[in-house]
């Protein structure tokens, strides 16, 4: 019965959008993280700026190469310690104060789905994640049992989650990612 659980498919935590929607989304994205990195001019008013899970998305879309580049493309230049596994499919979003992602993988030559949802922070200008909700499958995991090692991978990565200098929080706020800005 567990084998059954965490092989069954689980309901997609984001619905699919249309391409022409993605495209915008990536764009918004881009433009986003390029007002992240500007310095503050003293007439500046914003001093949040707010990402949504369709910007997440389609920016998770297009540097996994499943969009189309159109010029500006985040990072991906990032390098990843060790073996990768290879994540097949990214959906991400948000409810509340929560944020719940689900990946595709194979294991043994079989699709397997992990989605975790917990919450997002920062501290001492690193970005946080607690999980709260870890399913493997349509297999509900104590998040207790999974949060340590995650805790550990997190730490093994923590160069890739140093937030820009400017930023001195990173929360997830009416179900959209919220960086406050210094």
């Amino acid at each position: 019965m567990t084998l059954v659980l965490v092989l069954r498919r689980p309901a997609p935590v984001a619905t699919p959008a249309a391409p022409a929607a993605v495209a915008a989304s990536a764009q918004s994205f881009q433009e986003k993280l390029n007002q992240l990195g500007q310095p503050k001019t003293s007439d500046s008013s914003a001093e949040e700026v707010r990402i949504t899970p369709d910007e997440i998305n389609a920016a998770l879309a297009q540097a996994a190469g499943t969009l189309p580049t159109s010029g500006s493309a985040p990072d991906a230049s990032m390098e990843f310690p060790g073996p990768v596994p290879s994540v097949k499919d990214y959906q991400v979003s948000m409810d509340g104060d929560l944020v719940r992602g689900q990946f595709v993988t194979q294991i043994a030559g079989k699709d397997v789905y992990l989605t975790l949802a917990g919450h997002i922070g920062a501290k001492d200008g690193y970005a946080t994640f607690d999980a709260t909700e870890v399913k493997i499958g349509n297999l509900a995991v104590p998040a207790s049992l999974i949060n340590d090692v995650l805790q550990k991978k997190l730490a093994e990565q923590r160069d890739q989650l140093k937030l820009p200098p400017n930023v001195k929080d990173l929360k997830v706020e009416n179900g959209q990612l919220v960086f406050v800005e210094k």
